[in-house]
């Protein structure tokens, strides 16, 4: 029996609205360790983003470090298997790669390239279980970039057109390796079919969904799909073993409601699959005042008034819940944030944000109409921007070369800000 566990988007060292996470991440930690132990897992998959920028503060990398070193240390049978995702830099994580081999710890930040050509090979490590056996071989692709992926011409999505060739190849190379053995594919990508938030989220998406890739692409001869880069918990398009593990913290008060975790694969000596969801509690939650919606200041501050006191807490400050205030107004009210920040003063929450949200001066429009309204140039789709830019100025549509010029470039800059 194999066992794997699939887990992704740590994201260690982000702060939320300024406040320093890092004992989340270490209960957080503390959790998948244990976890490891209870259900015997031989190997531990993490599908990217490990840190929150590709620059982490030295406390973040400290944390990486020590959890890999433990857990080898622990569990000496332990294999780790993990990939960059858009938030890491590939030579950063691959730089102690040498000596974290030595501790069963296989890291891919980028595509090699042999006299020019992918070297799909190098993206193949067999996976073994506790006696050293190899029983299944994963193929292990980080964030593709541009120029990581073949170039394929007369498409009008040459990403997601090269990425599919990208896996297609790939897995075909697997297949010839792997004989009967089961083949695990790893990655950090957008798959059609995938639900994110409709505002406020944290994942890095690109251009109207043009960096999707149809989970088509991961073919009857792979036996599970491990991703990361959504942090919803999902099957995708309802295929069971197509999965993204999701973040084990809520990254943005629109994932509250997520439900946290991990996935554990099982694999009999038959190949057959049985697929968990290991369900995982974060320390610390998110609250909403209100619940739904926004609320006058006065009732806003009457339900400030009912949470609990800090000196009546068993909490430490630092698990105190994150909350955000929604306030309906007709006006700015600046004496209101002070209020707020009063009341708060022994209360046992942290403060994020007050959001105001206007009264609408047309009748029958509704909050999420408004915030809708208000958020618009938060969610408005790059390329329609630049379409509608072009045809004010040039009173025509762009070509769609020059859109796809817009693409490339926007691509491109995106990537280097990551």
């Amino acid at each position: 029996m194999l066992r794997i566990l699939h887990t992704a988007d740590w994201h260690l060292g982000q702060t939320f609205f300024g406040y320093n996470r890092k004992n989340e991440h270490e209960y957080f930690l503390s959790w998948l360790a244990n976890e490891i132990e209870k259900k015997k897992v031989n190997i531990l998959l993490i599908a990217g983003d490990i840190f929150d920028v590709s620059n982490p503060p030295a406390s973040a990398q400290q944390l990486y470090y020590r959890f890999i070193h433990q857990v080898t240390t622990r569990f000496p049978q332990l294999q780790i298997i993990l990939i960059a995702g858009n938030h890491d830099s590939p030579a950063r994580l691959e730089a102690p790669a040498p000596l974290l081999q030595e501790i069963r710890t296989i890291v891919k930040g980028g595509v090699k390239k042999k006299d020019g050509n992918i070297d799909y090979e190098d993206l193949i490590s067999p996976m073994k279980d506790e006696k050293g056996i190899t029983k299944a071989y994963c193929l292990t692709v980080p964030f593709l970039r541009q120029g990581d992926y073949p170039a394929v011409s007369d498409e009008q999505n040459s990403y997601a057109a090269g990425v599919r060739q990208f896996y297609s190849r790939l897995i075909e190379k697997a297949t010839s390796i792997a004989q009967d053995k089961p083949l695990i594919v790893m990655g950090h990508l957008q798959a059609t079919g995938s639900e994110i938030a409709e505002k406020e989220h944290s994942e890095r998406t690109i251009i109207g969904g043009l960096e999707c890739i149809s989970p088509d692409v991961f073919t009857d001869k792979v036996d599970y799909v491990a991703l990361g880069h959504i942090h919803k918990s999902q099957r995708v398009s309802g295929r069971e073993h197509i999965r993204y593990a999701g973040s084990p913290l809520p990254l943005s008060f629109s994932e509250k409601h997520y439900k946290h975790g991990a996935v554990l694969v099982e694999i009999d000596e038959k190949s057959d699959i049985n697929i968990e969801k290991l369900v995982y509690t974060p320390l610390v939650p998110l609250m909403s005042i209100p619940l739904q919606g926004a609320a006058s200041p006065m009732e806003v501050m009457h339900q400030l008034q009912l949470l609990p006191e800090a000196f009546l807490s068993e909490l430490d400050e630092d698990e105190y819940p994150y909350l955000e205030v929604r306030v309906q107004l007709t006006e700015p009210d600046p004496m209101f944030t002070k209020q707020v920040v009063d009341m708060l003063a022994d209360k046992a929450v942290r403060l994020t944000r007050i959001t105001p949200v206007y009264a609408q001066l047309q009748p029958g429009v509704s909050d999420d109409e408004e915030e809708e309204e208000d958020n618009s140039l938060q969610n408005i789709d790059p390329s329609q921007m630049m379409r509608n830019v072009f045809q004010k100025k040039y009173a025509e549509l762009p070509s769609s070369e020059l859109e796809d010029l817009f693409i490339e470039v926007y691509r491109d800059v995106m990537t280097k800000e990551e």
